[in-house]
């Protein structure tokens, strides 16, 4: 419902926002949508064993590089793009990255999967090394207490993060036009925009198991990842085991899963509600980490021994962002000058593309983020809360499953007309996004969709364990090879001379950065973490 004015349904506010998006001063904006994307890749060997290898110092500092730093390891790879407006200025970034990481690398390759290659025992796992510095320790710290509370294999889960957010002028639009029509009573744009990417948030948590369907591309692993957890998986082979409908086991109770997690309650109904729920979960002891609390050989073990030791470890499918400044906590940032951006986190590494994402997933998602922006998105709960995990292990275990049902707008539905409800919106919105760029490949990407959903054999879920059967491959030989017919795609591309040039003078200056963050410390790494907490 509109914060004011008559109740509209949801219909009627799908088609209010529809035609918005149609008029002919804000359909042109639709060609400034703004985003980046932050891509993981687990360095391995040449026989698909995870490498045990230092960060390549050609690469720079993973402190300081602003377009490669590291995740949890030492091994797990973070290639980050700029902010673009254009889709294929995107894709060529994250290609002549990858190009210039295999210039730097010595007989190893980019896993080019969620799932991980042949892991060694958790204690061989490397954590990430950022440098002496305190900012460094901290990251450090931060991965060391992950490993005590989730183990480090799991941590070596690889994904696709998805940057979104709308031009300034759009908002203004937007905000105009509803404050004429009596939608909002926000006096201040950031406000509105603020709530607005939280109207988007909820429904993309209601909604984003279609995304998990479509783009899911990791249904096995190798028996290396599991080690001595518990698990309910199938053995496919001698060293694959999978579950036979699965889409992304990485979204499931084997990838960023925890007890701790699963009983905490965010609420997105607005910023402050979501700051108040995430700044409890920092505060609130949790019991199970309190034998992490003392330093072991002069080391800290976690950060805290609270639920969350920051609110990055809280692992969910979108994020509310604002880029903190040096020193700030994320939720301070996000208080103090609202939402910038969105993050997507539910997409796997597609082991079909060599980059890992395409164009067509790239177009498909801002259609369906802005399905969700136009959607009427009432309020959520505790309850719905409880369903939408529901759905995400339906779809994480069993999407492909034939006559699977999923929770839609609080019915039991089959999931294939679920999805084709949703597609049959999200193709308007792609009309739209059409007219604005002029062409058909945002129609002709939701049609592509829809051919999934119809035939779950199109999925890339599918098509994995179809390549593993057809080749007699197990999931460590099948992403051998398409790693290795990545790293060839990459070791010939064509590079750019002068952005080569720029992005290696990035890398070599950020270790001079780093240095000289290691020369300005002056207090000790205690003090430096009261302060930081205490903000």
């Amino acid at each position: 419902m509109p914060e004011s004015g008559r109740p509209r349904s949801s219909k009627d506010t799908f088609s209010h926002n529809l035609n918005f998006l149609a008029d002919q001063k804000v359909n042109p904006l639709l060609r400034r949508i703004q985003r980046g994307i932050e891509k993981e890749g687990l360095r391995t060997t040449l026989t698909g064993e995870l490498a045990q290898s230092a960060h390549p110092i050609g690469l720079g500092s993973a402190l300081t590089n602003s377009w490669l730093t590291t995740d949890f390891s030492e091994s797990l790879l973070e290639f980050i793009t700029p902010v673009f407006d254009s889709i294929d200025e995107t894709l060529v970034y994250l290609d002549t990255t990858h190009a210039l990481a295999y210039q730097q690398m010595n007989d190893e390759i980019i896993w080019g999967a969620s799932m991980p290659c042949i892991l060694p025992t958790d204690k061989h796992i490397p954590i990430a090394q950022y440098g002496r510095s305190n900012v460094a320790t901290m990251k450090t710290v931060y991965r060391r207490g992950l490993g005590h509370r989730y183990g480090r294999a799991m941590q070596t889960v690889a994904g696709i993060h998805y940057n979104f957010s709308l031009p300034e002028t759009f908002w203004r639009h937007a905000f105009e036009h509803d404050k004429c029509n009596g939608q909002t009573e926000h006096k201040y744009l950031q406000h509105y925009i603020d709530q607005r990417y939280f109207d988007l948030i909820r429904n993309f948590r209601r909604y984003y198991w279609l995304l998990i369907y479509l783009f899911g591309a990791a249904p096995c692993a190798d028996k290396s990842f599991v080690q001595e957890r518990h698990h309910d998986l199938q053995s496919l082979s001698e060293n694959d085991i999978y579950k036979p409908f699965a889409t992304s086991l990485r979204m499931g109770d084997l990838g960023y899963q925890s007890s701790a997690q699963n009983a905490l309650y965010v609420c997105y109904n607005t910023l402050q509600s979501y700051a108040d729920t995430i700044n409890k979960a920092l505060r609130t002891p949790y019991p199970d980490y309190q034998k992490f609390a003392d330093p072991v050989n002069g080391e800290h073990q976690q950060l805290s021994s609270s639920m969350l030791q920051i609110e990055n470890e809280f692992y969910s499918a979108i994020r509310p962002k604002q880029v903190a400044r040096s020193g700030e906590t994320p939720i301070k940032a996000l208080t103090q000058r609202g939402v910038e951006y969105i993050e997507i986190r539910c997409l796997d590494i597609s082991p079909f593309s060599p980059r890992g994402i395409d164009d067509t997933t790239i177009r498909f998602l801002d259609a369906f983020l802005l399905y969700c922006l136009t959607s009427e998105s009432p309020p959520s709960n505790p309850k719905e809360y409880e369903l939408i995990a529901l759905n995400q292990e339906r779809i994480v275990n069993y999407g492909r499953k034939p006559g699977l049902n999923v929770l839609c707008g609080g019915q039991e539905l089959p999931m294939q007309k679920c999805a084709n409800n949703m597609l049959d919106q999200i193709h308007d919105i792609a009309t739209e996004l059409d007219n604005a760029h002029g062409g058909t490949h945002y129609t002709e990407t939701v049609i592509a969709q829809r051919e999934k959903v119809s035939d779950s054999a199109l999925t890339p879920s599918a098509r994995v364990l179809a390549k593993m059967d057809e080749s007699k491959a197990s999931h460590i030989q099948f992403n051998l090879a398409q790693a290795t017919s990545h790293a060839d795609y990459f070791s010939a591309l064509n590079i750019d001379t002068h952005q080569q040039e720029s992005l290696m003078s990035i890398a070599r200056h950020s270790v001079e950065q780093q240095e000289g963050l290691e020369q300005e410390d002056d207090v000790d790494f205690s003090t430096f973490l009261a302060d930081y907490f205490n903000q």
